[in-house]
């Protein structure tokens, strides 16, 4: 990797060919940056996550960053995998600030795309590239914040970390943050980390148009990803001799018995939060029963009303659903076996063998078997909500986002933050860029980020780190 780095640093100071939408010249700067990571494919299946830390860390080098602060890694099986720690250092012992952030993207089709995915695409005021959200928007501001600190000769009260991984959008596949927890712990020790998961939401307008900001959320805890291998497995036969026990068949039983099963309802010190205080501010009917049920978990006709909205009801409870199904093996013969896949999004604080135990029981039938198909996944945890943190974070929020409350959340997906927390550090993902009530695309087609909400979210990430290091 440091034979890549020394390529990159050649090129780390190249302008950028397509113009950017701000007129600041340390804008202008940030914009090659991020236009850098974007255009540097980072799949699993054909990009090299090795490659976009390598340019990543020759910009933090031109920055004045020394050698002995960046620490290329990677390992052997996994070489194209690999990812970078940066140390900004701080002037007293107080413990590390550590900023997270994951390189790799999911796949995109160019003959799926209307644009070329791997290519920053500027249009009616939004950037259309794979990962211009998700995670290259935060990475790239975390890189600059960094640079920025070394050109001014910034020294901030405590080190700042910053940790550039791989693998966080393949289950199963080398993952550096996990690599990072388990291998290199005292590199990325920090008295926590920021990281995705929090961001911002418009009334669906965009802010160039007259839109508005009407929230920005501080994700505290997640659920933890597991994904569950359920095998029916029979004699099969001749088709032209069927029988009531067919592997398809206790396997359609088993998925539907899935569907009907509903995890019990859960509240932590995070979730509560977020329903009294999101329930006051929606308002109406669903605003109200959420209030109602933060209140009384036992009340089933707000639950009725708030499982109507996906969000909230995935908010309550460990869910679990189907994903893939194969069976059979011919056309003309009884299946011999059936597999179907289901992912579950488990509730801080349960564990994958809580789940298979509650899956086992709705299926009722021991013929289908069920295995966990990646074994040790760490069991989510909330941190806490440290005011320390907390009011930085609100303060500077209404300074970038006036108007736009900040609402402490959950995750219902999953994040690499839940490798730190699994090691003692908590992970927060804090406020960021706004998007859409569409999702900008993330994880689908034709991604996308406001101009706007880039640059705002880079002005308030750059705050916030200074003000938390300071």
């Amino acid at each position: 990797m440091k034979s890549v780095l020394a390529a990159c640093l050649a090129t780390a100071l190249v302008a950028p060919t397509l113009a950017a939408a701000q007129s600041r010249p340390d804008q202008q700067q940030f914009f090659g940056l991020y236009k850098e990571l974007i255009e540097t494919n980072t799949t699993l299946s054909q990009g090299s996550c090795t490659e976009a830390a390598a340019k990543m860390a020759a910009r933090l080098k031109a920055a004045g960053l020394k050698d002995d602060q960046l620490i290329p890694y990677a390992t052997p099986e996994h070489p194209k995998d690999g990812g970078l720690v940066a140390i900004y250092p701080g002037t007293t012992k107080q413990k590390p600030i550590l900023l997270l952030a994951h390189i790799d993207v999911v796949e995109a089709k160019r003959e799926d795309w209307e644009r070329d995915p791997f290519k920053l695409v500027e249009e009616n005021g939004y950037y259309y590239a794979r990962g211009a959200v998700d995670d290259k928007a935060q990475a790239s501001i975390w890189v600059d914040t960094l640079a920025r600190f070394a050109k001014d000769g910034y020294k901030p009260k405590r080190t700042i970390k910053l940790a550039l991984t791989c693998g966080e959008e393949t289950s199963g596949a080398f993952n550096g943050a996990e690599y990072l927890a388990k291998n290199k712990r005292d590199l990325i020790d920090a008295a926590y980390a920021l990281n995705e998961g929090g961001g911002g939401r418009t009334d669906g307008k965009p802010i160039s148009q007259g839109g508005k900001v009407v929230v920005q959320t501080l994700q505290v805890g997640e659920k933890a990803y597991q994904d569950f291998t359920l095998t029916a497995t029979n004699p099969g036969g001749h088709s032209s001799q069927p029988v009531p026990d067919n592997a398809i068949y206790d396997m359609a039983a088993a998925l539907l018995k899935v569907q009907a099963y509903e995890f019990p309802v859960e509240f932590n010190e995070v979730t509560r939060t977020f329903f009294l205080k999101s329930g006051k501010l929606r308002g109406g009917e669903v605003g109200a029963a959420m209030q109602a049920l933060a209140a009384n978990p036992a009340n089933k006709a707000a639950l009725a009303i708030v499982d109507k909205d996906k969000t909230l009801h995935s908010m309550l409870r460990t869910t679990c659903v189907a994903t893939l199904e194969q069976a059979g093996h011919a056309l003309n013969a009884l299946p011999q076996r059936a597999t179907a896949n289901v992912n579950c999004r488990m509730f801080p604080g349960r564990t994958s063998d809580e789940t298979q135990a509650a899956l086992t029981q709705a299926i009722g039938n021991p013929k289908i078997a069920i295995v966990q198909t990646v074994k040790g996944k760490p069991i989510a945890k909330s941190p806490p909500l440290d005011p320390a943190i907390v009011k930085p974070i609100e303060t500077l929020a209404a300074k970038h986002f006036p108007g736009a409350p900040v609402v402490p959340s959950i995750s219902t997906g999953a994040t690499d933050g839940v490798y730190l927390s699994a090691v003692g550090i908590p992970t927060y993902g804090v406020p960021s860029v706004w998007t859409d009530p569409d999702g900008n695309g993330t994880h689908g087609l034709n991604e996308r980020v406001e101009i706007k909400a880039l640059y705002t979210a880079r002005d308030y990430l750059y705050d916030l780190v200074k003000t938390l290091a300071g």
